[in-house]
This record gives structure tokens, sequence and C-alpha cells, in this order.
């Protein structure tokens, strides 16, 4: 039943900055180191802070997938160089949150393209607030937004590699994309998934919704297989990803009919946070970016709406 509801229902001083939220403002980059992960011939996973970068080398240059925050663009050039001659020349954004497009100004500076959905450079043009982290994020300078947008899906040939860049619409945000490298069997999913924890539903302001999400899999799963790699947008990447998918929708399905449950039967917001809907699945999904209770009231006022 819920289904059917819901889917109708510095480094260095050459790096510039993009506004981030205050908190993050303040954040001290400078022991953050990052992480080569092999994924497939080419493709790689490269983790530090804020979402996990995917990374296609070949002879076409180098592609990113997200760019972090900006103070970390040298460390990601320096990731990258230690794998080809050259240079990042195009960038993916998955959505528009500033730890995925923090560095996309710098990397449009030394000449990279960024593609992103429509609502991506939409999202970046403007000032958002965030209600759940009461927090300001102002207009990105004109240089990093997506200079490249789509609507729906789009495909690059790049590198020898077929990428397919697809629209998930109102899932994590309502400017979700995956990309799909078709040949290596591996799929960037961007904040749809989290490993790390509960996943952050952005429905206050950013289009997401619960529904979204699960959609967002279902496709997700009629693209992979059994060897697929799937990269996530935080926490480690998964060993099996079919595997993985199963494991996470179930989750997000059961809170979900829990939670859509006690709001037929008329309770508030503090009330469902108060029922634990979550209980059973703390132990696992609890102890990362988004702690139960707060997971809780994103279900809620994603289903609320």
């Amino acid at each position: 039943m819920l289904r059917g509801v819901l889917l109708v229902t510095a480094a260095a001083a050459m790096w510039t900055a993009l506004p981030v939220p205050r908190a993050m403002a303040q954040q001290d980059f400078s022991a953050v180191e990052i992480q080569t992960v092999p994924v497939s011939d080419g493709i790689y996973a490269l983790i530090g802070a804020g979402g996990n970068v995917g990374l296609a080398v070949g002879e076409d240059g180098a592609l990113l997938v997200d760019t972090q925050y900006a103070p970390l663009s040298g460390k990601i050039r320096a990731a990258v160089a230690k794998l080809t001659d050259l240079d990042v020349s195009f960038v993916v954004n998955t959505h528009w949150h500033g730890d995925h497009t923090g560095g996309n100004q710098n990397f449009s500076d030394i000449g990279a393209v960024i593609l992103a959905h429509d609502n991506v450079r939409n999202r970046l043009s403007r000032e958002v607030f965030l209600p759940l982290f009461d927090s300001r994020t102002p207009a990105a300078p004109e240089s990093a937004r997506p200079g490249l947008t789509y609507a729906d899906e789009t495909t690059l040939h790049w590198n020898g590699e077929t990428v397919r860049v697809m629209h998930m619409p109102n899932a994590h945000t309502d400017g979700d994309s995956i990309v799909h490298f078709v040949t290596a069997n591996v799929i960037h999913a961007g904040d749809i998934l989290w490993t790390s924890g509960y996943p952050r539903i952005d429905s206050d302001q950013g289009g997401g919704s619960l529904g979204g999400m699960l959609a967002a899999i279902d496709r997700i799963r009629s693209l992979a297989n059994g060897e697929t790699r799937l990269i996530p947008g935080h926490g480690p990447l998964p060993e099996q990803g079919v595997a993985f998918l199963d494991e996470y929708q179930s989750m997000l399905t059961t809170i979900g009919e829990r939670v859509e449950g006690l709001i037929m039967q008329g309770s508030s917001e503090d009330e469902v946070v108060a029922a634990k809907p979550t209980q059973d699945y703390d132990a696992r999904w609890g102890n990362g970016y988004m702690n139960a209770a707060r997971f809780v009231r994103v279900v809620f006022r994603s289903l609320n709406r």
C-alpha cells in the first residue's frame, strides 16, 4: 500500500570556496585524506569528506562524478594525477548539495565542463534555506553552476565507455541523477544510496520524498545484476550491490509503512518520533549522519506532504 500511496502522492589559496552553510564553512579540512578505491577498469571511488566522488580515467581525460567541498579540490586533483597525466575535463553532479558541488567552481576554473539535471542549476542559482539544519546556502557563482543541463536522460561517450546519466525524480532531492557506466557495470547513485546510516531525504526545501527514493531504488535495481558495483553517496562501497539494494529498500519500505500507519492514526510528528518506529533498525542504520529521531522526522514530513 505504501508504494502506491507514495508514488502518487585552501587546500591552497588558489582554490575559491563556494558559499556553504555556516557549520561547513567553519569545518577544518586540512587533515582530510582522499582514499582511492578501485571499482572497475579505469573507474574509481574517491572517498574524503562529503559525498563519495566517482572517477573515470582514460584517453579522453578524467571525468568526475561530484566534487565534494571546495577546500578538497587540490587533494582530489592530486589523487587524479596519480592515475592519469590528463586533468579533469568533465564533471557530473548527482544533485546540488554543497558536499557534492562545493568544488565545482575550482574545476570549472581549470576548464572542466559541468553537467547536471536542470533542477541542480536552478537550485544553485538562488539562496536555499534548510529548516532541518537551520542554515542558509547562498546562490553559487555562475561558474560553479552546471553549464550543461538535461531534463530526463542523457548519454556521454567517454574513454570508450557509455555513460548514461538519468534523472531520478523527487528522490533525495528534485534534481537527482544516477550515473551508469554501462560497459563497466558500475552505478554511482549519489545520495539515493547511503551505506553509512539512514539516508537524508531533503523534502523540506529540496523536493525529495520517500516515494521518490523507493522508485529510484527500483530503477537502479532494474539496471543492476549480481556483478554490478554500486558507489553510494555516503559510506563504503557495498561488496554485493544487489543484496544491499534489497536490504536498503526493505528497511525504507518498512519504516515508511510504520510511520504512515501512525500518521493515519492521527499521531503528531513528535508522537511518531516518540513511538520509535525505527527501533529494530537503529543498531544497523542509526549511527550515521542521520540519527533515528531526525530520520523519523524526515520520513514523517515526506509522507505528511
